[in-house]
């Protein structure tokens, strides 16, 4: 097997260990700033929305804490 090849090899099982260990994005609930609405998002909803509580594991907000 020639050296490039065995590195591209090494550098593709490096990134697919990588990815594997990663774990997903944390939950956030979400206050509207005009009605004070509350939701459950990964990420912001817009401009109107100020992140009000979290991290929490889960889809819900119940669980606090980070995803594993």
């Amino acid at each position: 097997m020639k050296p490039t090849l065995k590195f591209a090899a090494l550098a593709v099982a490096l990134a697919t260990a990588w990815a594997a260990h990663a774990s997903g994005a944390p939950w956030f609930r979400w206050k509207n700033r005009l009605n004070h609405t509350i939701l459950c998002s990964k990420i912001s909803p817009g401009d109107v929305w100020d992140k009000f509580q979290g991290p929490y594991s889960d889809l819900h907000c119940k669980k606090e804490g980070m995803p594993q």
